[in-house]
């Protein structure tokens, strides 16, 4: 099958959308299918690879340096480019909801071209960022407007947890759900290593994930501070983002006893750290998967998650002892004292947690995925495929 994958940048390895999808193209590869992907790109056009149908960057005033510093960039509209792709398509899977999304939407239901949709960007990652995601009217209306301008077209939907499943049904979203986790990189699994020199005889504890508001690793510094255990807590964050310099403040201000470490690690390195580290915390108040959380712990760490009704993150908790109050700084210290305090339990759920990982193969994601192209696919037989020629130039007419 030639898949078509959409998404509003692909080149860039810098937000966990992009990652899934560089991940789910290169399986989906492996599965003998051929993947091209349309978005912006900084790389020339490869119509033989990711870079088949590249386009520029959207520039939006005002906002421009905002939405770069989240790791996002918007692409261009060429409708050519769009044409083009679809004219070499199967099928269209749609990955963003905006505005080349939406184009390419119009152009493959005009030229019978089949398309599924997913839903990987959550109205509380953008809300966040002007600090209203507890405006749950201003949420309410980008779910709605989302559905309006983008998924009300598709007939299938991939939802990455149930917890969104469960919010695009509460809201009328009237599409197939496809409940398919994002999958976990097989490199990530049971693994540990002796620590690094600046890591000996310490606690490490690991977050990972974009430096923004809705991450809250604002709560993780403050637990840490308050630990009894802080002189032996190495806190390490692994991301970047626009919230750098505040942490960086924020763990001064705390005068954590050992220096906090925020660093971007590619991922041979985030590996490594993973197999030094001790215990993983995803504080993030807003998340559809996690996805930097399920790699933790399919690489060992026992983790423990922010209780928010605005995450899908806690349904990996195995136990209690693996959720914290979302926003309470001193429930999550005392967490992180107990699996200090109790290592003999913290290695066994070790082991444990590890083998949660594997039920979310990527292998066994991207054939689910696979599932639902299918049906899209037989649902579409008979349809006609149309396409607009192209004008010929004054040059190419004949006399």
């Amino acid at each position: 099958m030639k898949i078509l994958l959409v998404t509003e940048q692909f080149c860039l390895a810098n937000n966990g959308m992009t990652i899934s999808s560089q991940r789910f193209a290169r399986i989906l590869r492996e599965h003998g299918h051929e993947v091209r992907m349309m978005g912006y790109s900084r790389e020339p056009a490869d119509a033989d690879g990711e870079y088949a149908y590249a386009m520029k960057k959207l520039t939006i005033p005002i906002f421009d340096s905002l939405i770069t510093s989240q790791g996002m960039i918007f692409a261009k509209v060429n409708r050519k480019t769009i044409r083009d792709a679809l004219m070499w398509a199967d099928l269209v899977h749609i990955l963003s909801p905006f505005a080349l999304s939406h184009v390419t939407i119009k152009m493959s239901r005009l030229y019978g071209v089949p398309f599924t949709g997913a839903f990987h960007v959550q109205p509380e990652n953008i809300t966040s960022s002007i600090h209203l995601s507890r405006a749950d009217l201003v949420n309410d209306a980008i779910y709605h407007w989302f559905h309006f301008y983008i998924y009300r077209y598709c007939r299938h939907i991939h939802c990455p947890s149930n917890f969104i499943a469960g919010e695009l049904s509460s809201r009328g979203y009237h599409s197939q759900l496809h409940v398919i986790s994002n999958g976990i990189d097989p490199d990530f699994v049971y693994r540990k290593s002796p620590k690094a020199k600046a890591l000996e005889g310490k606690f490490v504890v690991l977050m990972v994930g974009r430096l923004s508001i809705e991450k809250r690793q604002d709560v993780l510094i403050k637990a840490v501070s308050r630990s009894r255990y802080a002189d032996q807590i190495q806190l390490v964050l692994a991301g970047k983002g626009p919230r750098k310099d505040a942490l960086l403040k924020l763990a001064e201000k705390e005068h954590l006893t050992n220096p906090i470490q925020i660093h971007f690690f590619p991922k041979n390195h985030l590996l490594e750290l993973i197999s030094m580290s001790d215990l993983y915390v995803h504080a993030a108040d807003v998340e559809i998967e996690a996805m930097s959380c399920m790699e933790a712990f399919a690489g060992g760490l026992v983790p423990v998650i922010a209780n928010s009704r605005k995450s899908a993150t806690p349904q990996f908790a195995l136990d209690e002892r693996s959720l914290f109050r979302a926003g309470d700084s001193d429930d999550l210290a005392a967490k992180i004292d107990y699996w200090i305090e109790h290592e003999h339990e913290r290695k066994i759920m070790e082991h444990r947690y590890s083998e949660l990982g594997k039920k979310y193969a990527l292998e066994n994601c991207v054939r689910q995925a696979e599932e639902m192209f299918q049906q899209e696919m037989e649902e579409h037989k008979g349809k006609r495929r149309r396409f607009i020629c192209r004008k010929k130039r004054p040059d190419q007419t004949r006399s």
